[in-house]
């Protein structure tokens, strides 16, 4: 049997798509070329977790200029400027002082990023996050910040859950944007976008489903 190709599996995974839920590639850990591939298929929007792997990705397609990209990984503050020169979406915003930070470092460069909150709804001890009441504590002073659309918040599932489990925690993200009126929900990777797409993501982040292996030679990235 031929295997799949990325755009063949593209079209699979739309078609399951709910018409309200848009698809990112997580393109981390491939290259550019894959990239191409899938532009030439009709993907648009693209996320990455590592600036020093996505800036010569991304300069490798500068002539795609119809290109969405999405940062998805720790955003730590040194790298806001760079990330933010790069990237009109951050889905990693995990607390108050990153938030300010961003909005300052965004006036300055004169932009206006939309940023998704990442939270944290379960215990886990490998993931960050604002916790919901300390979201709603925050929730003031975030919406003072200028320069930022705050359009939605970003979660992960803890390993080791059920699909039940899973929907239930991405049902109770859907249900804090709603309490405070964001529309954009970043849930679900290639393990469990099925239960984000029931919950109401309007974001699922698919990497492997989609690309397939990363190729062995892929470079080992430093985190950002």
């Amino acid at each position: 049997m031929v295997p799949e190709s990325a755009a063949e599996r593209l079209d699979a995974i739309r078609a399951q798509l709910p018409a309200s839920t848009q698809l990112l590639a997580v393109s981390k850990g491939h290259p550019a070329a894959a990239i191409r591939a899938l532009a030439a298929a009709g993907q648009r929007s693209f996320g990455e977790s590592r600036l020093q792997e996505a800036a010569p990705k991304q300069d490798e397609l500068a002539d795609l200029q119809e290109l969405d990209w999405h940062f998805i990984g720790r955003l730590q503050a040194n790298k806001v400027r760079p990330v933010l020169q790069r990237f009109a979406w951050l889905h990693s915003v995990d607390s108050l002082a990153l938030a300010e930070r961003v909005a300052r470092i965004a006036r300055e460069e004169g932009i206006s990023p939309k940023v998704l909150l990442q939270v944290k709804l379960r215990p886990d001890p490998a993931k960050g996050g604002f916790e919901p009441d300390a979201l709603r504590q925050a929730w003031p002073r975030l919406q003072a910040l200028p320069a930022l659309q705050l359009v939605g918040l970003m979660t992960m599932a803890p390993l080791g859950l059920d699909a039940a489990e899973r929907q239930s925690l991405f049902q109770d993200c859907a249900a804090l944007a709603q309490e405070l009126g964001l529309e954009q929900l970043s849930m679900g990777m290639s393990g469990d976008w099925h239960e984000a797409a029931a919950a109401g993501s309007t974001w699922v982040r698919i990497g492997s489903a989609l690309f397939g292996p990363k190729p062995l030679s892929a470079p080992a990235w430093d985190a950002i």
